[in-house]
């Protein structure tokens, strides 16, 4: 089994190295692990912090979202031919020790999706990231019919199966939602597992803003209209 992490990274040459030191070396019933950073067009040295990792580093010229980047990150697992592909946030906010459990269900075959959920049984968000995270898994359900207790996760596991079918065309941050849709459209079986989530001072600046809360909204609307 192949496993392939990719960290999607704009602006954070402050944390992706010890992002990348900290994520694990070894995974139960993976044989060979890679690490990838798409670097979206950071103004920062975010793609000279990482290219002296263990990761191999794609770049951005300009920043196209967060949405473009995770695609670029699984058109690269697509050929390559991985078998796992695990997404995780450059930003600090993920524990790496659950990525195995993120990745259990596909190593068993019970899933091809896994959403790993901040609030599904760690109800430890900021009140104001909690709301406007449960503002978009409601709209998520009424627009498309598919509920996920955290829908905006940047923490997700695939499958090979889920990345050759998969297609993101928002390159913002609503391509989370569109990733569930896909799901459902392709008939692909969605798992949740808790995780948790490490809130620091510079993990609270980072990630969606409150203030972009509606035009992400605004657009989940237009790819629904379609």
């Amino acid at each position: 089994m192949k496993a392939l992490i990719i960290i999607p990274a704009f602006n954070e040459s402050a944390m992706i190295g010890s992002v990348i030191d900290g994520l694990p070396t070894k995974l139960k019933g993976v044989s060979r692990l890679d690490y990838l950073v798409i670097d979206d067009g950071s103004a920062d040295n975010t793609f000279q912090v990482a290219s002296k990792t263990k990761a191999k580093v794609l770049r951005h010229m300009i920043n196209r979202g967060a949405g473009a980047a995770t695609r670029t990150g699984l058109e690269y697992a697509r050929k390559n031919a991985y078998d796992i592909i695990v997404s995780f946030d450059a930003d600090g906010q993920h524990n790496p020790s659950d990525i195995q459990k993120l990745i259990d269900p596909i190593l068993k075959k019970e899933a091809d999706l896994v959403i790993g959920s901040r609030l599904k049984d760690h109800p430890k968000m900021p009140v104001d990231r909690f709301l406007i995270n449960w503002a978009a898994n409601i709209m998520t359900l009424l627009m498309y019919g598919v509920f996920s207790t955290d829908s905006q996760s940047g923490l997700k596991a695939f499958s090979k199966q889920a990345v050759s079918k998969i297609e993101i065309n928002s390159n913002r941050m609503e391509f989370s939602s569109e990733i569930l849709l896909e799901a459902k459209r392709n008939k692909l079986k969605v798992v949740e597992v808790p995780v948790s989530a490490i809130y620091t001072k510079y993990s609270k600046t980072k990630g969606q803003k409150n203030i972009n809360a509606l035009p992400v909204a605004l657009r989940i609307i237009t790819k629904f209209l379609r």
